[in-house]
């Protein structure tokens, strides 16, 4: 780790076998766990909570303080979970008095350009592609794949197991185990492959795929699908956790399924 080169504050909590590349600065009140890499030219600010194993490519900025007016310099963090890939100049911004903290889960890859700002609540086995974008107190599920230049809205939310195609403006929040793309955004199947991927029988997969059909192909409102999905489909995790994100939605549900789209 002693790398003359690298600025490291002398009251930093860096693990002995971590690696630090030239250039680099690391503020005080950081944690790095141990294992990890963080190549040169990275800027590593107060309130940084690092992981182990946790791989940080050249030119990202981690912790700088929100790009928030309300900001009122409160002692927040940025906490990032082991095993995470933090590739070339991705900005990742501590928060506010609103959650005290922005957070990435374990196994997270996080490419190029990437951006999520303060308060943002980010799950396990997540993979953002270049350039995607998170504004303030967005909640994104476990094993969500962000394909590149997404943009996502303040204070929506991407259920797990989703996916969203390349260039798509999250306006509402995302159900788990969906597809989105177009424009607006909306419904377009499940995420079948991602969740053959992990696991996910075929009997499973038909269960999901049978509960969006009542959701968003019945033309029924959000309330009435609500009701028959709770009616007729048995109670599982799955059913369950699809009910209770649609119920809790703030932002509301993005578009159904439209054939003349």
């Amino acid at each position: 780790m002693n790398q003359p080169l690298a600025y490291v504050h002398p009251q930093a909590k860096i693990a002995r076998n971590v690696v630090v590349e030239p250039f680099t600065t690391i503020s005080n009140n950081v944690t790095i766990g141990s294992g990890s890499w963080i190549g040169s030219n990275v800027t590593i600010m107060e309130g940084a909570v690092i992981g182990k194993n946790c791989r940080i490519f050249p030119g990202s900025v981690i912790s700088a303080i929100p790009q928030d007016l309300k900001f009122n310099d409160e002692e927040t963090t940025v906490v990032i979970g082991d095993n995470v890939t933090i590739r070339e100049c991705v900005t990742i911004n501590r928060g506010t008095s609103d959650r005290m903290r922005t957070e990435i889960g374990d196994n997270c890859l996080i490419m190029a350009y990437s951006h999520i700002a303060h308060d943002c609540h980010v799950g396990e086995n997540c993979i953002f592609s270049n350039n995607s974008t998170l504004a303030g107190h967005v909640t994104v599920g476990d094993n969500v794949v962000l394909a590149g230049m997404v943009a996502i809205h303040q204070f929506a939310s991407v259920g797990s197991h989703a996916f969203v195609t390349g260039g798509s403006l999250v306006r509402k929040d995302v159900p788990p185990y969906v597809k989105a793309a177009r424009e607006p955004l909306s419904y377009v199947g499940i995420n079948s492959i991602g969740l053959r991927r992990r696991g996910f029988t075929s009997e499973k997969i038909r269960e999901i795929q049978n509960i969006y059909r009542i959701l968003f192909q019945k033309n029924y409102n959000n309330s009435q699908a609500i009701q028959i999905i709770e009616a007729e489909m048995e109670a599982t995790p799955e059913r369950d956790e699809i009910i209770q994100f649609i119920k809790n939605s703030h932002r509301g549900i993005m578009k159904g399924y439209n054939n003349s789209n």
